[in-house]
């Protein structure tokens, strides 16, 4: 057998059934040929055969991260971090932004992100008044953590034309202030209006901002991603195919579509699972929200959006985090399985982050998905003891009830929301804890294989790529992670200390420490 590269003398996790644990594993070109014991070296052995002897380290398979933002992670490197801990109150803010207003041109944009109300001395969001104290001449946009949120000041309101009279779009919302009712400078759900008003970063910059990205997500052994941007359309999977092709973004991608892109992906011949195994297109990303008290979008369009999606046999990934909206995906998802059966459909249920038993019953019956972030556990577990009522807390991302209940899982950062660490993601899944060592509804933890099955196989299963990647086992891609201990053997405290030694992808090694 030909073999150009063997890891040797591993600890193998496979994540395959049929052979769960292994010392070895051969590979020619960008596939898995061999997986076995350390006595198969001297046959597998050539002399232009690189090995790598392990030390009895870990080998795994590649992670995936199943719902991700990768511009948006580009976009946050390029711009000022309000993040905790880098600032601590609205005060540091504003000192971070008169520092950076007085190195920008006067009317040019400065850009901010990563603030988070719960972490700030004044536990309130900034509004255009505090932005216009410390950056009155220059357009300012202030990006909440969530990704649902922002903070404009006034010269930013102007230049994306919100004024006194401006309605917010279906689904979004104006903040106002009480006492003049103009607006305060906080939008919910407005990014995009935001983004596509403001000038775009020079494609260069943005193309390094990427190759930065990209090499953080191989440096935590991520050889797949799954964008899950709501307003992913055909340009931006071509502008994905040309940082693929030059090699600026190396792991794997699946993008999903945003809902107003299905027709122009129809007439130049794509649809899921169009693609190969370096970008594909995925799901369909459907919002749905409650931001304005009602439902958008409401039931009955919801149920059209799904039941022509679904009708043409394509996959729908939908947004839904509240009771309510998760009550609504389901419903939609048992509209359109009821009016047309069809096999293995994998619809996905995104974040499904309040979800009470009887629903939970009734995603396992109509055959879905789900995609949710066991690290918002870690990075947000002490904001939701705080915040989150009690009646809602032990609905929390149960992940252990997904999997009693025999519900596909796969887990995901969400990134830029929180860092995209699947490690982290795992500890959180396993322990349940927060980063101040709090614990969040205990008794949805699961075991470390449970919640590296979610990074890997389980993610790989949510886009129909099972077959090719997710596990080590011959034929596969050669997509691996050596981690610097076993995560299933290391007491569980441990297992967020655990680093990547090395990334291969499609047989190359791509990153090593």
């Amino acid at each position: 057998m030909a073999t150009s590269f063997v890891l040797h003398h591993a600890n193998v996790i496979t994540m395959d059934p049929a052979n769960p644990r292994a010392e070895l594993v051969a590979l020619e070109g960008d596939r898995i040929v061999a997986v076995g014991g350390n006595d198969l070296l001297s046959t597998l052995q050539r002399p232009v055969t690189r090995l790598i002897d392990c030390e009895g380290k870990t080998v795994v398979p590649g992670f995936e991260d199943a719902h991700c933002h990768v511009l948006a992670f580009a976009r946050r490197l390029l711009s000022l971090d309000c993040s905790p801990p880098a600032v601590g109150s609205i005060e540091d803010i504003k000192a971070r932004l008169r520092e950076q207003a007085a190195l920008t041109p006067r009317g040019s944009w400065i850009i901010c992100s990563g603030y988070n109300e719960f972490h700030l001395a004044e536990k309130r969001h900034p509004t255009r008044r505090d932005l216009d104290e410390a950056a009155p001449d220059h357009p300012v946009k202030l990006g909440h953590f969530s990704g649902h949120m922002c903070v404009l000041n006034n010269a930013g309101l102007q230049a994306i034309g919100i004024t006194n009279d401006t309605a917010g779009p279906p689904g979004a919302v104006i903040d106002r202030e009480l006492e003049t009712g103009q607006p305060n400078g906080l939008l919910h759900e407005m990014n995009y209006v935001v983004d596509r008003a403001m000038p775009a970063f020079a494609p260069e910059v943005l193309d390094q901002a990427v190759a930065e990205a990209s090499r953080r997500y191989l440096s935590l052994g991520i050889t797949s991603l799954q964008d899950a941007t709501a307003d992913n359309d055909l340009a931006r999977y071509r502008n994905f195919g040309q940082l693929k092709t030059n090699g600026t973004l190396k792991p794997r991608l699946t993008m999903m579509s945003g809902a107003g892109g299905t027709d122009e992906f129809a007439r130049a011949g794509l649809h899921t699972n169009s693609g190969g195994h370096s970008l594909r297109l995925g799901a369909v990303k459907l919002m749905l929200t409650e931001s304005t008290g009602s439902l958008f979008p409401p039931q009955d369009e919801l149920n059209r959006l799904v039941s022509r999606i679904h009708l043409s046999g394509g996959q729908v990934a939908i947004h839904a985090i509240e009771e309510r909206t998760i009550e609504a995906a389901v419903a939609a998802l048992a509209y359109s399985t009821g009016s047309g059966p069809r096999r293995d459909h994998r619809h996905r249920i995104e974040h499904c982050s309040e979800c009470t038993t009887p629903l939970l019953e009734r995603i396992k019956a109509v055959g879905a998905v789900i995609v949710t972030q066991p690290p918002f556990l870690y990075y947000s577990g002490d904001r939701y003891l705080v915040q989150v009522p009690a009646s809602q807390q032990a609905f929390l991302y149960r992940v252990g009830s997904f999997w009693r209940t025999g519900v596909t899982t796969a887990a995901s950062s969400d990134s830029p929301v929180v860092q995209c660490n699947p490690l982290i993601g795992i500890y959180a899944a396993v322990t349940r804890k927060s980063m101040h060592d709090r614990a969040v509804l205990a008794e949805e933890a699961i075991s470390p294989m449970q919640a590296l099955a979610m990074y890997t196989v389980n993610a790989a299963y949510s886009s129909f790529q099972e077959n090719v990647r997710g596990s080590i086992t011959p034929g596969k891609l050669a997509d691996l992670a050596l981690l610097s201990a076993d995560p299933t053997s290391v007491p569980p405290g441990q297992i967020k200390d655990i680093v990547v030694e090395k990334t291969v992808l499609g047989g190359e090694v791509v990153w090593e420490r």
